[in-house]
């Protein structure tokens, strides 16, 4: 009998497990009953009760593990290490809140027995508002023009991976993963399920401007090169631009110089324009600097601090 890992990173979701919980087992009672199964609960140091509930259903379903981080690493880092707890032959990735829906699992394990290695859902509408969809769709369409690989529009990270994908993740030494960018790099035989992203169960989403930020900054760095060549190119253009320039303004002085129309008002302003294109390709090349600071520690992505259920497998 196959077995499917489900593995679901929480943070503050007390309210969430239960139906989670409740809408998983219906899907694998009613539409997966040749397969065997286990429920991964991955729990990021949750301020409230989420690590409470997650126990008590641990107690009832000897199905049903639990992880808790020692304490909080972050959404990217969580979602990454939660894809490599499972020891099913295939990782069923799922977030808490529900906004992406478990019952297309029976979906993507039709597609899986057909030889797709790794099935994701791709998200056709989703829940925020215009003007983040529109700076989202400004995002992955950057990406996908800048990057060296094909990047995924819409897609976090949402379905189901063959263990064969699974492994390939556990031999990447990184600990600042994007998963987006290691999907569309790493995948083989992938398949995409569109589907409409639901309200987030949990009320409000964790997900905040700089996070959202510091997750697109991993994605540019770790996936194109193109930015800092533009900033060559730029400062090589401006280089010739100033050249010319200086000597267009010598030119004019010698033969105008009691009318020389030109100023303080231009200096001021060429200055501050160079300047700006300075500091901001300073940005560009200290956010590269970060990447691969973050990359030469190598850290480990989690620290765990306990572990629920997991002897289960060791006396099978």
């Amino acid at each position: 009998m196959k077995k499917i890992s489900v593995t679901i990173p929480t943070y503050s979701d007390e309210k969430c497990v239960p139906v989670m919980y409740d809408r998983l087992t219906k899907v694998f009672a009613e539409k997966l009953p040749q397969y065997d199964y286990e429920i991964i609960f991955v729990d990021d140091y949750s301020p409230d009760n989420t690590r409470e509930v997650i126990r008590e259903y641990c107690a009832k379903d000897k199905r049903v593990k639990a992880v808790f981080n020692a304490r909080n690493f972050g959404f990217t880092r969580n979602v990454f290490a939660t894809m490599q707890y499972g020891t099913g032959d295939a990782t069923f990735l799922l977030f808490s809140d529900l906004q992406d829906p478990p019952e297309l699992l029976p979906q993507m394990v039709e597609q899986w027995e057909n030889g797709k290695r790794v099935i994701i859902g791709q998200r056709t509408k989703g829940n925020e508002n215009k003007l983040m969809y529109s700076m989202r769709r400004l995002y992955y369409f950057l990406m996908d023009k800048l990057s060296d690989s094909r990047q995924i529009a819409h897609f976090n990270g949402f379905g189901l991976y063959d263990k064969s994908f699974i492994d390939v993740l556990r031999q990447l030494d990184d600990p600042a993963p994007y998963l987006k960018g290691i999907v569309s790099e790493f995948a083989i035989e992938m398949s995409i399920i569109p589907y409409e992203q639901a309200a987030s169960l949990r009320g409000k989403s964790g997900e905040n401007f700089f996070k959202n930020y510091d997750v697109a900054m991993v994605g540019i760095t770790s996936y194109t090169k193109i930015l800092m060549r533009i900033a060559t190119f730029v400062g090589a253009a401006l280089g010739i631009f100033s050249a010319l320039l200086a000597l267009f303004v010598l030119f004019s002085k010698l033969f105008n110089w009691h009318s020389y129309p030109y100023g303080t008002a231009t200096i001021l302003i060429g200055v501050f324009f160079i300047g700006a294109v300075q500091l901001f390709f300073m940005g560009i090349l200290g956010e590269y600097i970060l990447s691969i600071n973050t990359r030469t520690m190598h850290r480990p992505l989690v620290v765990v601090g306990e572990k629920i259920n997991f002897d289960e497998d060791k006396q099978e």
